[in-house]
């Protein structure tokens, strides 16, 4: 049987994306309609944010660590989380955690090296952008990253934080993206990390001035994969 999947939520949307996208994908390994078991816990976005405000990762470290072991509980073999900017506290909860994770932007980094992009430009809240959990990992395949301004980092926390987490899509904000991901590609990036889960709701490759590395899909694609390997079948494509 399939590996069982635990999914350590933060955002709804984010976390829904991936969700479904095990869902849908599965088939592709699994036959019609077909996905291996998944569970799904998720404390409210407030209690997150009321850690990350005031920096206190251990604080959030609590509430994944909190989630692991419900999961667990539940049957999970192993954990995922579809939020990027709560994996700068992974490093404080995997040594006590009762199942193995995957990380967000170690999948993220394998999937940019296997397609030969060098140079990424990175989007996301403020607190991930600023934080070390996206050049760690790029760094180790040889990868480089190049961050937005300070203001274009502000705007994009605003908007991901008051309108898409809580499914709001407005055009304007499609065009706010768009313009800050063409001054990435002027600064020589080859591709774009969209590196909040609910970013990919909005871009894609065909609306994006440059290729999209989708954190939310290449997670779930992942976690498809481990849970897929005891039958011997193949991975997703990246």
């Amino acid at each position: 049987m399939p590996q069982h999947i635990g999914i350590v939520a933060c955002s709804a949307e984010g976390a829904a994306l991936c969700y479904r996208t095990i869902c849908a994908e599965g088939a592709q390994l699994m036959g019609p309609h077909a996905h291996p078991e998944i569970s799904l816990h998720t404390h409210p976005l407030s209690e997150y944010m009321k850690c990350i405000h005031r920096n206190d990762y251990a604080g959030v470290a609590d509430l994944m660590l909190s989630s692991a072991n419900k999961l667990a509980k539940a049957g999970a073999d192993f954990l995922i989380c579809p939020d990027n900017t709560i994996h700068q506290a992974l490093p404080l909860v995997e040594p006590t955690s009762p199942r193995p994770w995957l990380h967000i932007a170690e999948e993220v980094a394998k999937s940019a090296a296997a397609r030969g992009y060098h140079r990424l430009g990175l989007t996301g809240t403020k607190w991930l952008v600023e934080s070390d959990v996206y050049p760690q990992k790029l760094a180790a395949h040889n990868l480089t990253c190049v961050r937005p301004t300070l203001e274009a980092r502000a705007e994009i926390t605003r908007i991901i934080m008051e309108e898409l987490v809580y499914g709001h899509f407005l055009p304007t904000s499609l065009t706010y993206f768009q313009q800050v991901i063409a001054h990435l590609k002027s600064q020589s990036c080859d591709a774009v990390i969209l590196g909040c889960t609910e970013i990919p709701l909005i871009l894609n490759d065909q609306n994006s001035p440059l290729p999209t590395l989708d954190s939310t899909r290449l997670l779930a694609r992942a976690a498809l994969s481990r849970a897929h390997i005891e039958v011997g079948r193949a991975s997703l494509p990246a």
